[in-house]
């Protein structure tokens, strides 16, 4: 038995390919970029101000770091951002040499590492791969053959990291090793039926469940990732569900981002809202993210 919930708009930002969404655990934002618009937006839900910041390039994802301001996977790279001045420092590109590529989603594990994806900007072909970021920038590739890096998480323990490379409709689970930052052992927990769209972002709830954007889907789906099974649905007023992060005092709301792009006129006609900023009451709590650093 599925329960079902509905997204409410909650900023009419009319992005053309939204994701990153990410709670801030001390600011009390929330962060989320508009890759192809070219910004990074910070959105306070107590004033209702949605700040943005044109950072000149495709930004895949962005996370706050432990000594301010945040870190920004960029079309080009990894860089950093100063929120307070608007500057930005380049820090490294793993794939200076694939020109046809660009990053996408990522997060931080426990340990303070980023991990984030790059896929071929036609999306057509699995050159696509994942890297570890160390605070120190220093970087490893920990996984290759990517056709669309998207949702990564770990579970409370930290003793698995789940991902996605959306193609493939599966969630799969890594063992990591915490010691190490080091994964093994990949296994499919997750299989995404053809109907419910592309899996896209990915976010933890305090249960170990796992909330996955539905990319053609207009909605999140929650999956129990010991069994595969889809217990919780959120349907969202927009076709192409890009990610989703659970935020507010208590995180006990769900925002969730969207995208105009790839739709036909007739599409956006009849859903308007695509691209807008959502969120979904669903009586669940969420854990704190981990920062950069």
């Amino acid at each position: 038995m599925t329960n079902h919930y509905q997204a409410k708009i909650l900023l009419n930002a009319q992005a053309r390919l939204g994701e990153g969404a990410i709670w801030h655990p001390t600011e009390r934002k929330l962060y989320w970029v508009d890759i192809e618009g070219k910004m990074l937006h910070v959105f306070d839900p107590e004033s209702g101000e949605d700040k943005s910041y044109d950072v000149t390039e495709r930004i895949g994802t962005v996370v706050p770091t432990m000594a301010g301001g945040a870190i920004l996977a960029l079309q080009n790279g990894i860089a950093l951002f100063d929120l307070s001045t608007g500057e930005m420092t380049h820090k490294l590109d793993p794939e200076e040499h694939i020109p046809g590529n660009r990053f996408n989603d990522g997060k931080c594990d426990p340990m303070g590492n980023l991990w984030v994806g790059s896929m071929a900007l036609d999306e057509k072909d699995p050159v696509g791969s994942v890297y570890k970021v160390k605070p120190d920038f220093s970087f490893e590739k920990m996984i290759s053959g990517v056709t669309v890096s998207n949702g990564i998480c770990w579970s409370l323990d930290g003793d698995v990291m789940y991902y996605i490379d959306s193609p493939t409709r599966r969630v799969v689970a890594y063992d990591f090793r915490m010691d190490k930052a080091s994964i093994s052992n990949p296994r499919t927990v997750i299989k995404v039926a053809d109907h419910m769209g592309f899996p896209d972002g990915m976010t933890i709830d305090q249960n170990g469940m796992l909330w996955v954007a539905l990319w053609g889907g207009a909605a999140v789906g929650c999956w129990n990732p010991e069994t595969g099974e889809l217990i919780r649905k959120i349907e969202v007023p927009a076709p192409h569900v890009t990610s989703c992060a659970f935020g507010g005092k208590n995180l006990d709301k769900l925002y969730i981002t969207s995208a105009r792009q790839g739709l036909s006129q007739a599409q956006l006609d009849n859903y308007p809202h695509s691209g807008d900023l959502f969120v979904a009451e669903v009586g669940i709590r969420g854990v704190e993210a981990d920062l950069f650093g």
